[in-house]
């Protein structure tokens, strides 16, 4: 972490003196200087962020070494924001006369020389702690991709194993639980299939398995007496190709005599390699290689592992999802990711790791409840319910020693040498990132535990905070979805929310890594978390704060106003206090996220907080943003989604820097409109300096007009719009203003009333298109639709249609989900054709007055799994063709006929035998007053059970 500080700060710095060429004598020199000392120190960074972290390391002189440079790079950081706000101050509008300028920089001219002195002193601490490396003996680290030690052997210099990945390759088959289906599995990949060379890869989070799976396959009988040859290799983080195949071949002929073996070691690489290939050439063998981390592994081994079509295999574990990915270039490849056990394989682990030599294997009927609550936090990771269970096994079985370990179970893990091995597990996931991800990861630690977060939530933040860097060639966002899919990858991120496209839409890290996020988080000082009522704030060099509970004296605390983020996450206390004091003497907040909290408005004085680059402000009652917005230059992103805020003012057009500009509000509370469902917000005429919005919706643009409308058109860096209110006059100007808009992937135009007619055929569509969303009255479905290559979700909308749109949609090459909804067609069939919409995977139906029938010819729809049916009162007959839609697996049937419900009846219906393949069926009825006041009805799931919401 030192490392990212240091390589942060560099980029300010750097960045300070592109940007800053009128700087006061001498100091642009301290900046350069610091900025040489700051690359002279880097080198040193690898080896003694390890050092510092190691807890065998008794120096602590690195630790405080490291901590010093840390904070020294905070001080750089904040130095350059001081600077930032005083030429701010200097330029801030309505002060454009000469005397009214030198009256500023007189006012300034205090502060600035402050800031030298504050850089004179940061250079000095900086050349200190350069020359305090050499005392602590601090070398410049050769590693690749790695913080690891070097320390092959896995034993330390007093003799103690100290690589708690070696346990798992020992583990008796009696003692494993959980691992019956999984195990059939990769004896089949083992056993079966092809003869060609096959790699067999287990993959997934520390702590789920892998090794002790993989190795209890290796290990079977079953599979011994099927290969002529096998070898066992653990490579980890430190490792040589040579050392590999060394071993490897020492393994095979473990029960030779051979002096060849010995010459080993004398070859040349070349000839290594040429005598593992003679040597396999003619055999079956079997190679598992344990905990692979290098990407390109497969391309250093692949060459000494001949492909001798001969049954021959590989099994490889991981953490990194690309390990795997990779050896599908030059091998075929099965990959089996790890699951968490399920809850009863996690009770019978449990039972047989405490009890095993007590009470007949069995948990005592007293400390029942309490062992299940233990499992429970466990959250089904093998690894930590033997850790937990081998730390219990030793303590006496009563109900005050069993509280104790349950209520106590974080502290637990940072001090209990029963838990070591778990942590230090856990703690390898991290310890082997590159420097980029370090801060990334830690930052899903600032959310409340089992909390699901929303991926663009996130990255947004990552973006804010300066942890994502551009490559010139792909937006901040794109880079930072990239680092989001390596976390994912590296079983670091599970996902808890899948789109229907496949995208992550929502995720969380497992409880007990959290717990080792925490631990860093407190030793990094990156982030203070209040959890509990009466916690005190901590006066210190955290950079952020994080408040679940929010305990009475923290919104009157002083100790608040150094944070460069706060998170609030609870929705109880009154915060406009908080606010006010925030806004009064904040000078260095960037992020603030106080989503789904009770605030109910904003100082007016919102604007000094200069330095925001994030607020996100949704979900509050929130009814108004002051016009000092305008002073919020940083500004990237604005959430104000289901807030109160109806019309935003004229000054927010002066945020050359925004990104995202959310507004939106849902009515869940009342029976369906579908004009009134979802509104906007009003903004002035302007917006076209906005010229790095992405995201804009929605947009009322009655109140500005064409001339709004218009002004759009230099918004081309556009990916999200939606429009509302919108009128027939305006079809022309928003085709061409969207045609300017090449990047635009998510287009929503909704008309002012359902009668409104609009034109929407552009001269040209946006290439890149993936997302339409349409609720207007339309002449002709627009011809440029069905030419959308990239469209993957399409939604129609009182569009009342008179010829069938499925003809022009049908042969759509990407389209995953399909809504028409609201009298969009006023024809009485609609028919889905056969060799029709070959990729669709959802279909939803709703509201359409005039169709009688719904055709489903054999061959179309092969790709459907969900579909919805909702208020299409002249439909009286389930649609025939569902009994060919083999891949259906959920229906929703909602308000539907009586004679159609009727029909499908389990017991008495006739054409229950069309719906019979589908898993799952709901009847639902809207039994108000609210929205989402349905009645369901379950006639067809495994469980054949009813239910009532």
């Amino acid at each position: 972490m030192a490392e990212t500080a240091v390589l942060f700060a560099l980029g300010e710095v750097f960045q300070f003196l592109k940007e800053e060429t009128n700087l006061l004598r001498g100091v642009h020199k301290d900046f350069s200087d610091i900025k040489d000392e700051l690359e002279s120190i880097q080198v040193f960074l690898k080896d003694a962020d390890r050092r510092a972290a190691d807890e065998a390391d008794i120096n602590d002189g690195i630790r405080t070494w490291v901590k010093h440079l840390r904070e020294a790079s905070f001080q750089i950081e904040d130095v350059i924001d001081k600077y930032h706000w005083l030429i701010h101050k200097d330029n801030t509008p309505g002060c454009g006369s000469l005397v009214c300028k030198v009256a500023s920089r007189i006012k300034t001219v205090i502060p600035r020389h402050q800031i030298a002195s504050e850089i004179q002193d940061i250079k000095l601490s900086i050349r200190g702690i350069m020359e305090r490396s050499e005392r602590y003996n601090l070398k410049i680290s050769h590693e690749s991709g790695s913080s690891s030690s070097n320390n092959s052997t896995g034993v330390t210099e007093n003799g103690r194993w100290c690589d708690p990945r070696l346990s798992a390759l020992f583990i008796e088959e009696t003692e494993i639980v959980g691992f019956e289906v999984p195990r059939e599995k990769l004896y089949g990949w083992l056993l079966e299939g092809t003869a060609e060379r096959t790699v067999i890869s287990v993959v997934g989070m520390g702590g789920l398995g892998k090794t002790t799976l993989a190795k209890l396959v290796f290990d079977s009988q079953n599979v011994t007496s099927q290969f002529d040859c096998r070898a066992c290799i653990t490579v980890s983080q430190s490792y040589t190709v040579r050392g590999l195949l060394i071993n490897m071949m020492k393994q095979f002929c473990r029960d030779s005599k051979d002096p060849f073996l010995q010459m080993l070691h004398k070859m040349d690489d070349k000839s290594l390699i040429t005598e593992v290939r003679q040597y396999l050439q003619h055999k079956r063998y079997l190679i598992f290689f344990d905990d692979v981390w290098q990407e390109d592994f497969s391309d250093q081994v692949e060459f000494a592992i001949p492909n001798n079509n001969n049954g021959s295999r590989i099994i490889i574990t991981t953490r990194m999802m690309q390990v795997s990915d990779f050896f599908k270039k030059s091998f075929l490849v099965h990959a089996h990711n790890m699951e968490l056990l399920l809850p009863e394989k996690a009770w019978e682990l449990f039972r047989k790791k405490v009890f095993r030599f007590e009470f007949g294997g069995h948990c005592p009927p007293e400390l029942e409840a309490m062992s299940k609550d233990i499992v429970r936090k466990c959250k089904q990771l093998p690894l930590a319910i033997v850790a937990i269970g081998g730390l219990l096994s030793t303590k006496s079985k009563t109900m005050i020693e069993w509280k104790n370990v349950s209520e106590n179970l974080s502290l637990e893990f940072g001090r209990n040498t029963h838990l070591t091995s778990l942590t230090k597990i856990l703690s390898l996931s991290y310890d082997g990132l590159p420097y980029y991800l370090k801060p990334c990861i830690l930052y899903l630690g600032i959310y409340p535990e089992d909390y699901s977060i929303k991926h663009k939530r996130l990255t947004r933040q990552w973006i804010a905070e300066g942890f994502v860097k551009s490559d010139e060639k792909r937006t901040l966002e794109q880079v930072a979805e990239e680092y989001l899919s390596e976390l994912i990858h590296r079983s670091l991120i599970r996902i808890s929310y899948v789109g229907f496209e496949g995208k992550v839409k929502m995720c969380q890290v497992h409880a007990l890594f959290r717990e080792v996020i925490i631990r860093k988080m407190k030793d990094l000082s990156f982030c203070h978390c209040v959890h509990e009522d009466g916690e005190s704030i901590t006066v210190g060099k955290s950079r952020r704060l994080s408040i679940a509970t929010i305990p009475n004296n923290l919104l009157k605390s002083n100790n608040n106003l150094h944070f460069r983020a706060i998170h609030v996450f609870e929705n109880g206390g009154s915060l406009e206090h908080f606010m006010a004091k925030l806004c009064s003497q904040s000078r260095t907040l960037k992020v603030l996220d106080i989503q789904g909290t009770s605030l109910n408005h904003i100082p007016k004085n919102l604007g000094s907080l200069f330095h925001l680059k994030y607020i996100n402000l949704s979900y509050t009652n929130v009814n108004a943003i002051p016009k000092s917005v305008s002073e919020l230059q940083n500004l990237e992103t604005l959430d104000l989604r289901e807030t109160l805020v109806h019309e935003l003012p004229s000054e927010i057009n002066k945020l050359t820097k925004l990104r995202h500009l959310l507004v939106l509000h849902r009515s869940y509370e009342a029976k369906y409109s579908v004009l009134g469902f979802t509104t906007g917000v009003r903004v002035e005429k302007g917006i076209k300096n906005l010229t790095s919005l992405q995201s804009l919706y929605y947009v009322e643009v009655d109140h500005g007009g064409v001339d709004l409308i218009q002004e759009m058109k230099m918004l081309r860096q556009l990916r999200k719009l939606g429009l509302r209110h919108v009128r027939r006059e305006h079809g022309n100007v928003i085709g061409a203003a969207v045609v300017e808009m090449k990047h635009l992937e998510n287009l929503n135009i909704t008309t002012i009333a359902e009668d409104e007619t609009i034109n929407l055929n552009f001269v040209s569509s946006p290439p890149q298109l993936k997302r339409l969303h349409l609720k207007a009255k339309l002449d002709t479905l627009p011809n440029w639709i069905q030419k959308l290559d990239y469209l993957v979700e399409i939604k129609l909308a009182l569009s009342k249609l008179k010829d069938d749109p499925l003809q022009s949609l049908k042969n759509l090459p990407n389209l995953l989900k399909f809504g028409l909804s609201d009298n969009a067609y006023d024809g009485e069939t609609l028919h889905f054709p056969n060799g029709g919409f070959l990729k669709l995977k959802r279909l939803n139906l709703s509201r359409l007055n005039s169709v009688n029938s719904i055709v489903i010819d054999k061959g179309a729809l092969p790709s459907l799994e969900y579909t919805k049916m909702d208020k299409i009162p002249q439909v009286k007959e389930v649609p025939f063709g569902i009994k060919n839609l083999d891949n259906l697996r959920e229906i929703y049937f909602t308000d539907m006929a009586a004679e159609f419900t009727e029909s499908i009846d389990p017991d008495k219906g006739q054409y229950y035998w069309i719906i019979k393949h589908v898993p799952l069926v709901f009847i639902r009825h809207w039994i108000g007053p609210n929205l989402l006041d349905y009645n369901i009805h379950t006639i067809h799931s495994p469980s054949k059970e009813s239910q009532t919401n």
